[in-house]
Formats: C-alpha cells, structure tokens, sequence
C-alpha cells in the first residue's frame, strides 16, 4: 500500500524518510500526499525530509551567486520571465558584460562565501562571441578565486556543450521549468524537448547538470511531481526550486500567490524523490516564504546569497544569520558532510 492510501501520521512520514535512506525511492502516490498534506503535518513532513537531507550534506549550506551577465534582449517569449520578448517589465537591458566587471562579481561571490559562481545571460542561446567569451573569463575565475563555475547560457549545442566542458565550466544551468504537459501553457518559442535535449548535450560533454523548475504558474501537482521524477531520471546534481515571482508586465504578473506552507511541500517532495541531489531554494523564496525561510533548509541544502536575475534577494547578513541561527553552517566543500550509499 503506497503511503497515499494510509492515513496520514508523523510514523508515516518518518516510514518515507526511513525507505528512502534505506535505498528504496518514493512513487507518484507518495510525492503527492507530500504535497496535499495538511498544515497540521508539515512539520512532521519537515523532520523527515531532514533526515535524508541530512544523510547526504549533515548541517552544511552551500551558497551560490549569479551574475546576469547580459539582461533582457531575449527572442523568446517564456511567460515567467521579465527578461523575454513579451515582457513589458522595467528592467536594465545591456549587452554582455566586460570581463573585469565580471571579474569583480566573482571576487564579490568569494566575499560572500559562495561555492559556485553562475554567470548568466538571456538569449535563446548563446552566440560565437559569447561562448568564446564565458570559455576564456572561466579558468581566470577558477584561478582567481577557487570557484565552482556555473553557467547559464540557454539552449546548447554538443559541441559547445563540450568547448565549456573543455574551458573548466562545472555544471550548466538549464531549467526544465515545469513538465512536458504544462510547458506549452508557459513557452511557446521553444519545447520542452529542447530542453531535454541540451542537458543531454551537457552530460555527454561530461558537465554536472544544474536544473529546477517553477513552482506558482498555475501548474497541478502532477506537474511538478513530473518535474521531480523527470529531474530524478536525468540524475540531476543540482536542484533550483524557484517560487513564481509574478513581476509586473510579464503574462504571469496576475497569478495567484504561493502560501509558504505550499512551499516547503514543495522542498520536502522534491528531497524524497532526488534525495542525494544538492537542492536549492531559489527565486521567489522572501517572497513566499518569508518568515518561514528558515524551515526551507530542513529539506534543502543550498540557497543563492544576493540578488538574482532582475530581481533583488534579502541582505547576505540576513542569510547568515539564518543559517547560524538554525545550527547550520555554510560550506565550500563540494559533497555530502559523511559517507551516504548512493540512492536510486
């Protein structure tokens, strides 16, 4: 009997946590009692969600920094997104950036302890120059300052997959955003197939995959439990979960807004179903979250510190005090804080 069909208790979430750290995985079912419990049992659902968390990462909290390294300017029309071409929001629009600007972000990103530096632009993806240019400012970043380097640049090709494999790019960020069903109802300039297909391109090139999704566009909970196995079949390293921002003058500007309570439902399935998965909670979470941030890192191990694409983040001093006052601890190592089995 699937935990969906058994009346909910705190035994019953721990039972979850218990069959995941023995090497077992959840199924649909499972997934979605995560996400339909109930307010009375989110912190049972949290406290189990942690103890797989702390499996693979202890108390470490890992911290990434992005630099949008060229905003707005972008052909497609995703319905999110302030930079795309259907967007009407206020935001800076420039070309790419020069190399010591980009330079000092990354000194910035090491001040503020980050593990990995993500520099990224708007584009359908990216041109000659810009390849070029993310393949040379790359070992000078790692050089510099001992940095993971992350990069954003749309779709690929596998043959530029393998030029920023070649160049020292650890990870390439492509979101899958929401589930094959849904993807239509937020882009229509490209597929969900494409992007499937640039991860795919990415891991033959031997990069770690960095890719989330969504969560608030008006999407089921099947959506996202599709989202998260589909994560889980592509052995995804790296997790965003992002909370919709309805920015004005994007499409989505008017939809309704996430509780809090949804969001760390989303966190805490999203563990179980990739639970040795580094997972972050991104955009989005001073928004929907807002006081209750700090129950986020009971199922995730990662935040972005700063600012993001367009949009501005809580203060760094905020995020460490966080993070201490919660008995975590940030890290610049790489893995999991003692040995775990691997997980299917």
């Amino acid at each position: 009997m699937s935990l969906a069909q058994e009346p909910q208790t705190s035994s019953r979430w721990h039972a979850l946590a218990d069959r995941v750290l023995a090497g077992g995985s959840i199924d649909r079912d499972d997934a979605r009692a995560v996400l339909e419990s109930s307010d009375i049992e989110i912190l049972d659902v949290l406290a189990a969600a942690y103890r797989v968390r702390h499996r693979h990462f202890g108390r470490s909290v890992q911290l990434f920094f992005l630099m949008n390294a060229k905003s707005g300017l972008c052909p497609e029309d995703c319905s999110y997104c302030s930079q795309s071409k259907v967007s009407e929001a206020d935001i800076p629009r420039y070309n790419l950036l020069s190399a010591p600007k980009l330079m000092e972000a990354a000194r910035l990103a090491a001040e503020r302890q980050s593990k990995t530096f993500c520099i990224v632009i708007s584009a359908r993806g990216p041109s000659q120059r810009e390849i070029d240019f993310v393949c040379d400012i790359t070992p000078r970043i790692k050089q510099a300052y001992g940095l993971n380097v992350c990069a954003c640049l749309g779709l690929l090709s596998p043959d530029q997959a393998k030029r920023l494999a070649a160049a020292g790019v650890d990870k390439v960020n492509h979101n899958l955003n929401t589930s094959e069903r849904y993807y239509g109802e937020v882009c229509s300039t490209h597929t969900y197939a494409d992007r499937v297909a640039t991860l795919a391109a990415c891991r033959e090139a031997g990069l770690q995959l960095c890719s989330g999704g969504i969560m608030g566009m008006g999407e089921r909970h099947d959506d996202l439990i599709d989202m998260a196995f589909d994560l889980k079949s592509l052995g995804v390293e790296s997790i965003p979960l992002n909370f919709l921002n309805a920015i004005d003058g994007t499409p989505l500007e008017h939809v309704e807004r996430l509780t809090p309570r949804d969001c760390l439902r989303g966190l805490a399935m999203m563990r179980f179903v990739n639970p040795a998965s580094e997972i972050r909670i991104a955009g989005g979470r001073e928004i929907h979250l807002g006081s209750l941030q700090p129950l986020g890192l009971y199922a995730a191990n990662s935040i972005f510190v700063g600012d993001y694409l367009t949009t501005k983040g809580q203060l760094p001093e905020a995020d460490y005090r966080m993070i201490e006052e919660m008995g975590f601890e940030v890290t610049r190592g790489s893995e999991a804080a003692e040995p775990a089995p691997a997980i299917g």
